[in-house]
């Protein structure tokens, strides 16, 4: 694991246009490297198999995208971005980190919920799909004591 960088941007891509019904573009990824997000890489000698993106916040982050190549899935690689990225939170005294996920997604449902997350709303209309739009489940996962946080 490991820092992105404008230069894995076209493996990032590429990964991200396989998986995702409605990838983000060059731009997306951009802009969260050039605004200071957390992103992380996960490479093996056959380059990059996946990539994460977290917002922080005051207290609270958000897990914007996280995307495994589909040839690395159902191997692990996924579980080992989220607790990265749930690590890098608890060290930067985050008190809960949050994400979206498809309902129909129950993979990555399945995944969140090992790692501690649990449903705590629904975004009507959240995400774009071929019928115009689809609802998000938001998830949390407390971490513990926040920058404001108590013991």
């Amino acid at each position: 694991m490991r820092p992105m960088t404008p230069d894995d941007l076209d493996a990032v891509l590429f990964i991200e246009q396989a998986v995702q019904r409605f990838p983000w573009t060059r731009g997306n990824f951009s802009d969260v490297l050039d605004n200071g997000y957390v992103c992380r890489v996960d490479e093996a000698e056959d380059g990059i198999r996946g990539y994460a993106v977290l917002m922080l916040g005051v207290d609270e982050a958000e897990l914007l995208t996280i995307g495994v190549a589909a040839a690395h899935q159902r191997k692990g690689v996924g579980r080992v971005l989220l607790n990265a990225m749930l690590e890098l939170a608890r060290e930067r005294k985050m008190a809960r980190v949050l994400l979206e996920v498809r309902p129909l997604n129950a993979a990555a449902i399945a995944l969140y919920r090992s790692a501690g997350f649990a449903q705590i709303g629904l975004r009507r209309g959240y995400y774009h799909n071929e019928g115009g739009s689809e609802d998000a489940i938001t998830m949390a996962c407390e971490l513990g004591e926040g920058m404001y946080g108590q013991e």
